[in-house]
């Protein structure tokens, strides 16, 4: 089995189902157009997206049941490299509905199954057991019931130990406690990057002090902060880069984060600068909301967008 650079890593995985309906109403038969399945979770869409854009990542992940087959099934259709970590347990399901008729999107996520401390222990065993260590693993999403606070950070140190750069894309007290282990990346949001801060984001030199102060003080080497409409912002000991979204029509928001990780995991093992790296992530979450339900970016989208960036970035420097 050829080793990848990249490897991603899903605790919580789901099968994405979406579809369009005219009106959602209280009550009443909906019938649904457009069904569309995904295997989804946080870094099994960055897996696929990574590959998508071209280069390789394995997807390494827990999976049981129906569900879990048919999420297997899917990610072999698309050829994506993965490794499936069986559990006895049902694979969760979200549905994500559009009302046609608004706009509006309609997301319903059911709970994981409860994992317990064996399925833990093979899931740290599995990446030890890689023949050789990626350049990069990718933690993204939730986790499920009975999964420790301190499980990303266990993975962190793991894979760190290794020469692993360790990317997170988490919320709450596992971010929080996976900080602890001194992650390569983190990729929070305004309202996390308040929630580790301690206090809500107001004006960008807050935002910029409290991803700063989390670099300064060694908790990773990288802060990536997810503006939404505003782009996003990179700060490191090599400064700080800023790069606005494009305005691109939006279609669905489903997966734009994990894009957007993508993007940067593929420039970085690609040998671009942060600076690079930050505008394809930015180009790849802008592509992502351009595809319908729970499509992922495309390719020719992202380079498309990519292309643009550095062009835009030429003029104002010149």
């Amino acid at each position: 089995m050829k080793e990848a650079k990249i490897v991603t890593l899903t605790i919580n995985p789901a099968l994405d189902k979406s579809a369009d309906v005219d009106r959602v109403e209280p009550d009443k038969k909906l019938r649904c157009r457009h069904p569309r399945y995904d295997a989804g979770g946080g870094g099994i869409n960055v897996a696929r997206a990574v590959n998508e854009m071209g280069e390789d990542a394995r997807a390494v992940f827990l999976a049981g049941g129906r569900c879990g087959d048919r999420l297997t099934e899917l990610l072999e259709k698309e050829e994506v490299p993965h490794q499936r970590i069986e559990i006895d347990q049902e694979t969760r399901q979200h549905l994500i509905v559009l009302e046609e008729e608004s706009g509006r999107q309609f997301r319903f996520g059911m709970p994981g199954p409860e994992i317990g401390s064996e399925d833990c222990d093979r899931v740290l065993q599995s990446l030890a057991e890689l023949e050789s260590a990626p350049e990069f693993l990718v933690i993204a999403g939730s986790l499920p019931p009975g999964i420790p606070d301190d499980f990303y950070a266990q993975v962190v140190e793991a894979a760190g130990q290794r020469g692993t750069r360790v990317i997170v894309d988490a919320c709450g007290e596992p971010l929080r406690r996976a900080l602890e282990a001194q992650p390569f990346m983190i990729k929070p949001n305004l309202r996390e990057l308040g929630d580790l801060a301690g206090k809500e984001m107001e004006s960008d030199e807050e935002i910029e002090a409290a991803a700063g102060k989390l670099v300064d003080e060694g908790n990773c080497d990288i802060c990536t902060v997810s503006l939404g409409a505003g782009g996003a912002l990179l700060v490191s000991k090599n400064g700080i880069h800023r790069i606005p979204s494009p305005t691109v029509p939006i279609r669905s928001k489903v997966g734009a984060g994990d894009c957007s990780v993508a993007g940067i995991v593929t420039a970085l093992s690609r040998g671009h600068s942060e600076k690079e790296a930050l505008a394809m992530g930015v180009a790849a979450g802008a592509a992502a909301v351009m595809t319908p339900g729970t499509e992922l970016c495309r390719r020719r989208d992202v380079d498309r967008l990519f292309q643009a960036l550095q062009k835009k970035e030429k003029e104002s420097t010149s």
